[in-house]
């Protein structure tokens, strides 16, 4: 039996969210019912809802979501009625990458997530008046009061934690905290620069003053965000309004060259800037994603001492182990997600998207 609950519906390409009843269908055996929470808003919506990539609109989004379980299908034993759970990506768990423990890389990522619209199987999880919408974005489409949430996308997480604050861990700061774990991972005394001081970015840096390294470089061009930077852990900020970054980088670093950079921007000149910045067996993580079909130009032989240019997806979290380990350093305070956060009640979805769009809020998340 399907099940009428509001969400934020894009019509089209470059319209806004619009409240609206819709329908879910009944949970598959895979799947649970969640009544949210509190969910996070990220560049990704955005760009989808702008047309920007081939999701079927009308349609409904959101993949940070955080809520309480409601109901579960017949197979879905990881979680229950009145489970807290924080909603991420989700996978196939059957192919070669899932199995490895990298789900971020599942061979189904694509249709599963951004641009199917639907379950595997084809059909609809979400529709109104009789019509189906797009759905089951990141296996859950969260901008509505109640989701139809895919198995694999569902953590568990501890009831004492509040979910407004874990909502930004499904997608946002996992990425950030990702790239440095687990792609860096900064041995002792090693130098990090991070490009770009917004939710990504500052979740990395974070990760990074968690890490055994020992300097930490937050670059930006918006004032208040270095010092946010500061505040979280960088030992040194770089306006890059301000001066030549490349010498400042030169400078910072001892003439050595960073040890890892993370690429948060999604600008190609920056991304090009973080490759010259590397030292001898540096590696530079790529995580902002500009427009399908940019290309880069580098610099061959500047590769050559063992360099490395490594993309990003969702942090390559395995989310079972990871989503838990970042709700315990926010419990103990240690992994300031509230820094970041602003909320706006759910009906404000596009004063959050204005807000975020003008850089005054660095991770909105709505609230239920």
């Amino acid at each position: 039996m399907s099940l009428t609950t509001r969400a934020a519906v894009v019509e089209s390409g470059g319209a806004p969210f619009t409240l609206t009843d819709v329908q879910l269908d009944a949970p598959g055996p895979h799947e649970a019912l969640v009544r949210m929470v509190a969910t996070g808003l990220c560049h990704t919506d955005l760009g989808v809802a702008s047309g920007g990539l081939p999701f079927p609109l009308p349609g409904v989004l959101g993949h940070e979501g955080a809520g309480v379980v409601e109901a579960v299908g017949s197979a879905v034993t990881g979680v229950q009625a009145g489970d807290h759970v924080v909603l991420s990506f989700t996978s196939c768990g059957s192919c070669r990458n899932c199995r490895d423990g990298h789900p971020a890389y599942c061979a189904a990522w694509l249709p599963l997530n951004l641009i199917g619209g639907r379950r595997a199987d084809g059909t609809s999880t979400i529709s109104r008046d009789g019509q189906p919408l797009g759905g089951h974005f990141f296996g859950q489409s969260s901008f509505a009061e109640r989701a139809l949430v895919d198995e694999r996308s569902l953590v568990k997480v501890d009831r004492d934690v509040p979910l407004e604050t874990l909502a930004p861990l499904g997608c946002g700061v996992q990425t950030g905290v990702g790239a440095v774990w687990n792609v860096l991972a900064p041995r002792v005394g090693d130098t990090v620069v991070v490009l770009g001081a917004g939710a990504v970015g500052l979740s990395a840096v974070m990760a990074a003053a968690l890490s055994p390294a020992t300097t930490i470089i937050a670059v930006d061009r918006v004032g208040e965000r270095l010092a946010l930077a500061k505040e979280l852990g960088a030992t040194h900020t770089v306006n890059a309004a301000q001066g030549d970054l490349a010498e400042t980088l030169a400078v910072l670093t001892d003439g050595q060259g960073a040890d890892g950079v993370v690429e948060t921007t999604g600008n190609v000149a920056v991304l090009r800037q973080g490759a010259d910045a590397l030292g001898a067996r540096g590696t530079l993580v790529v995580v902002g994603a500009p427009p399908f079909g940019t290309e880069v130009a580098l610099d061959v032989n500047g590769l050559l001492p063992g360099k490395r240019i490594v993309g990003l997806t969702l942090g390559d979290s395995e989310t079972q182990t990871l989503i838990p380990a970042l709700v315990k350093l926010v419990k103990e305070g240690r992994l300031p997600l509230h820094r970041l956060i602003g909320t706006y009640p759910f009906a404000d979805i596009d004063q959050a998207v204005r807000d975020m769009s003008a850089g005054k809020t660095i991770k909105p998340v709505l609230t239920f």
